[in-house]
C-alpha cells in the first residue's frame, strides 16, 4: 500500500483528521495550477487568491465525495471538481449579455456552414465573408467571445446534460452505465480526431494549453503573438470542436 492509499484508508475508514489535512496539503498545488490557468477569464476585481480560495472549497468537496478503492484516480476527480467550482464562481460574477451569446452562436453557425460547403476546416477570411464582416472584425468578435464566455475543451466533454455522469464516473467508474461510458469514449475519440484537423496555429495553441499546461501568457511568448491573439485562436478552436461534437441534424 502506497502513502496515498494509506492516507485515504486512515481518513475514510478511520476518521483521522491529520490524514485529511495531509491530503489537502498534497493537492493544493493542483488548486494553484487551475486558478492560474483560469485567471484570464476572471474579472479584474477578482484576483488569483480569490480563485484559489474557491478552488480549495472544490478540493474539500472532492475529498469528501471521493470513493477510494474503486478504480478511480483522485487527481483526475479533484481536478474536475476544483475547476468546476472556480468556473461556477467566475460565471456567477461575470454575467454574459445576450448579445455576446448571440455572437457566439453566429460564429458557430458560420464555421459549420463553411466546413460543410468546403469539406475542410474554415479559414478566417471565409468565416468573415460568411458573416459579412472584415477579418479584423472577426478577430475582435473572437476576442470578445473568448474573454466573456468560458469556452474550453473540458466544457465540451461536460455539458449540462452529461456533467453529473462525468462526475459520477470520475468518482467511481463502476457507478456509470456501460452505454454512458461508451458515449463518453466516443466523444473523446471524435474530439481527438477533430483536434488533429484544426489549422496548425490553433492546434498548437490547444496542444500547449491542454497538453503542456502552459498559460495564455506563456503561449504568447512561445509563439511571439499577443495574449489577445492567443485567446482568439483558442476561441476559434473551441468553436470548431464544439461543432464537431454536435449530433447531426
Amino acid at each position: 500500500m502506497d502513502q496515498l492509499d494509506q492516507l485515504w484508508n486512515e481518513y475514510k475508514f478511520g476518521g483521522n483528521e491529520e490524514a485529511r489535512e495531509k491530503l489537502i496539503t498534497d493537492f493544493v498545488p493542483i488548486v494553484n495550477t487551475i486558478a492560474r490557468r483560469l485567471e484570464i477569464y476572471a474579472s479584474s476585481s477578482y484576483g488569483f487568491e480569490d480563485l484559489v480560495s474557491v478552488g480549495l472549497m472544490g478540493l474539500l468537496d472532492a475529498i469528501e465525495k471521493f470513493q477510494p478503492g474503486k478504480g478511480a484516480i483522485f487527481k483526475t476527480y479533484a481536478w474536475h471538481r476544483i475547476r468546476g467550482a472556480i468556473l461556477d464562481e467566475i460565471r456567477a460574477l461575470d454575467w454574459v449579455p445576450r448579445s455576446i451569446r448571440d455572437k457566439a452562436s453566429q460564429l458557430e453557425k458560420a464555421y459549420q456552414t463553411v466546413r460543410q460547403r468546403t469539406g475542410r476546416a474554415a479559414e478566417e477570411f471565409e468565416v468573415a465573408e460568411e458573416l459579412g464582416i472584415s477579418q479584423q472584425q472577426l478577430q475582435e468578435t473572437l476576442a470578445e467571445v473568448g474573454c466573456t464566455s468560458i469556452l474550453t475543451i473540458e466544457d465540451l466533454m461536460t455539458d449540462e446534460e452529461n456533467e453529473e455522469i462525468v462526475n459520477d464516473w470520475l468518482a467511481d467508474p463502476y457507478a456509470v452505465d456501460v452505454q454512458e461510458q461508451v458515449e463518453l469514449q466516443e466523444n473523446k475519440e471524435i474530439l481527438a480526431e477533430s483536434i488533429d484537423q484544426l489549422p496548425e496555429k490553433e492546434k498548437l495553441v490547444v496542444s500547449l494549453y491542454y497538453n503542456e499546461e502552459a498559460t495564455m501568457q506563456e503561449i504568447s511568448l512561445i509563439l511571439g503573438i499577443t495574449v489577445g491573439r492567443v485567446s482568439q485562436l483558442h476561441s476559434s478552436a473551441i468553436v470548431r470542436l464544439r461543432n464537431a461534437l454536435k449530433p447531426p441534424d
